[in-house]
């Protein structure tokens, strides 16, 4: 295979999980990156803010970088970006509305005056070494999002980014099939296809469908109207302002996300506000219940968002009440139900009606199901297909799809992150793995947290932390303090006194039993025996901490 007409794919994130998309392409002295996104914490990972892919193949070869391109602006593909661009000053490509959030992201981390944006439209095509990229708009749950059409000395690859195809769109939001098909007509080598929603037959519901249902919703809520959101999610927004102006009510906004990606939006053309229909919070209690919808943030129950506090009394200038109607337009997160629901069973409690996606057809998925899967695979008739964007299941199954839509077993290619695939002269070998991992950020700690500290954080949450203090003369060898025992998320101190008397005596009977001035094999022996005696007495394991202080 020659190297200089082949290109070789490195998938750094997305082929496994959902989230950390990220991906390099590779020929000759030229690479470029499609996306930079990071991937939020589950509840085992204590602590963690966020997790982003490991960059040191694409720092390894930042000199080859032209550019990196980012097919929407979602966090699950621009927010790695910080980490990346602190090493890195490879041009943004993406369209006006994907680079401003960008912007923002970067600004927080003092990068923004050091990054070239490269705003680009859907049909324009850039040349980026030996790549040529044509941007293709397509429909997704965020306005302004691209397919890319890859044009390699190995042939045309097509990226569809995420995306779903709308049948009956509104303003124009829908996936340009006839400039892929025009672009595929040459042949396409390899099509890389969202794999999300794989698993759902059918369409996905279409935006006209929920803003019907949200209309009607509209015309019979009794009182306040509460909807709360994924704040990138414009196209929704502008229906909520739209039926509020049907309906003769005012919007009100809680939520720093929501503020900053309205007036983003504003600023490029995307949202409109009716005349009349926007209300300060502070205006509220001069205006009757039906006359007030209020946006908030908290779509997925986070404990500070607007619409917690509102529900738990903490809100500065509004509260839940009996007659509110709360529509949670957004999916559930698989992380985050328990929050969600608790945030729910709250709401009803203050005499709300909430409405969400599993009883009314309030929320439609961003991302293509089987039907539209088939259409994209049809519409650009690949010879070789790999999915991406999706766990290790959603990729099987997109698969078997391709493989009904005729493309052949063989060429039909289910990978991981960290597996390189080279393609050229209508051939496909796999590389050797690069190591690709998920890094840890835990506030300005980047990587330092690993699996030892995850485990001992765990273990804190899971048992609790005894520590033993004693303070020995150094001189004379006698213990002139302690030992004191203190219980941190252990046991009630009080309720259990006995058994930290008994632990005391562990302690006293170990320290007579080591010679003067071995401080070190004091604690070991301090630290086995007490977890040997919690777990026999209490059946738990707590972590034990000895503190031998010397005077």
């Amino acid at each position: 295979m020659n190297a200089k007409s082949a290109v070789t794919l490195y998938p750094l994130g997305g082929l496994g999980e959902i989230g950390l998309n990220c991906m390099a392409l590779v020929s000759g002295d030229s690479m470029i990156v499609v996306d930079c996104g990071l991937m939020f914490p589950d509840d085992s990972l204590f602590g963690i803010d966020v997790v982003i892919p490991r960059f040191d193949f694409l720092l390894a070869n930042k000199d080859k970088l032209k550019g990196i391109l980012l097919t929407h602006g979602h966090e699950d593909h621009i927010g790695a970006l910080p980490w990346l661009m602190r090493s890195c000053d490879a041009p943004l490509y993406g369209s006006a509305f994907t680079l401003a959030l960008a912007a923002k992201k970067l600004e927080e981390h003092s990068l923004k005056e050091f990054t070239r944006f490269e705003p680009v439209k859907g049909g324009q095509t850039v040349a980026l070494g030996d790549f040529k990229v044509t941007f293709f708009p397509v429909c997704h749950s965020i306005v302004e999002g691209f397919a890319l059409g890859i044009e390699t000395p190995a042939g045309r690859i097509v990226h569809t980014g995420d995306f779903k195809i709308d049948r009956t769109p509104l303003d124009g939001h829908a996936t340009d099939l006839a400039a892929i098909k025009a672009f595929s007509e040459p042949g396409v080598l390899l099509l890389l296809s969202d794999s999300t929603n794989a698993e759902r037959e059918g369409f996905a519901l279409t935006e006209r469908e929920i803003k019907s249902t949200l209309g009607g919703i509209f015309k019979d809520a009794p009182g306040r109207i509460v909807v709360t959101l994924f704040s990138s999610h414009i196209q929704r927004m502008q229906e909520i302002y739209d039926l509020a102006h049907d309906c003769g009510r005012k919007v009100a906004v809680s939520g720093k996300s929501l503020f900053s990606n309205i007036e983003i939006a504003r600023e490029l053309g995307h949202l409109r506000v009716p005349p009349g229909t926007e209300a300060s919070l502070d205006e509220l209690p001069n205006l009757s219940d039906d006359k007030v919808v209020l946006l908030v943030t908290g779509s997925q129950g986070e404990p500070l968002s607007a619409l917690s506090r509102l529900a738990y009394g903490e809100h500065r200038q509004i509260k839940a009440q009996k007659g509110d109607t709360v529509i949670l337009s957004s999916r559930f997160i698989p992380g985050n139900i328990r929050a969600i629901t608790r945030l729910i069973n709250r709401l009803y409690k203050l005499g709300a009606e909430v409405l969400y996606e599993r009883v009314q057809a309030i929320h439609a998925s961003g991302h293509a199901h089987g039907d539209e899967l088939r259409l994209m695979l049809e519409t650009v008739s690949p010879k070789f297909f790999i999915p991406v964007h999706g766990e290790y299941r959603h990729l099987v199954k997109h698969a078997r799809i391709a493989k009904a839509c005729g493309v052949a077993p063989e060429r039909v290619l289910v990978i991981e992150d960290g597996q390189p695939v080279t393609f050229g002269e209508g051939l496909m070998r796999l590389e050797d793995a690069i190591e690709v991992d998920h890094i840890y950020v835990d506030g300005k700690g980047v990587g330092d947290v690993g699996v030892t500290v995850l485990k001992e954080r765990q273990l804190l949450a899971g048992e609790g932390l005894v520590i033993v203090v004693m303070v020995v003369d150094e001189k004379s060898g006698e213990l002139t303090f302690g030992p004191s025992i203190l219980s941190k998320g252990f046991v009630f101190e009080q309720h259990y006194s006995h058994v930290l008397e008994d632990a005391k005596c562990i302690v006293l009977d170990i320290f007579e039993n080591v010679p003067p001035g071995q401080s070190d094999l004091l604690k070991e022996r301090i630290r086995s025996a007490l977890r040997r005696f919690f777990r026999k007495v209490l059946e738990r394991d707590p972590v034990v901490v000895p503190l031998v202080i010397t005077l």
